[in-house]
């Protein structure tokens, strides 16, 4: 299932910054970034729960959020994107030479 993750975390002190970094590296574990704090993963469901528990160990519930988007397998026709697109689509073969 394809999942929309996005999140705001206070970067005021030291410690918001090292959260912010901490929250990026999981999400690049399991998806690719299509914008500064915003992205895209293909993932199991039980992959969905290990994610969102992982984040919510890192952040500061009072300064910081997180939000997901289950999209769901249909997802390609729920998104809609103008202008640059980097992205790539997981459902497709990736061929690394």
């Amino acid at each position: 299932m394809m999942i929309l993750i996005t999140y705001d975390v206070s970067t005021v002190t030291g410690d918001g910054k090292k959260r912010l970094r901490q929250v990026s590296k999981v999400c690049v574990n399991y998806g690719q970034r299509v914008q500064n704090s915003v992205f895209e993963c293909n993932i199991e469901p039980a992959m969905y729960v290990e994610i969102k528990h992982q984040l919510s160990q890192i952040i500061d519930h009072e300064r910081d959020s997180l939000r997901f988007y289950r999209l769901g397998k249909n997802w390609q026709g729920r998104v809609e994107m103008i202008g640059k697109n980097n992205t790539y689509d997981p459902e497709k073969d990736v061929f690394i030479l």
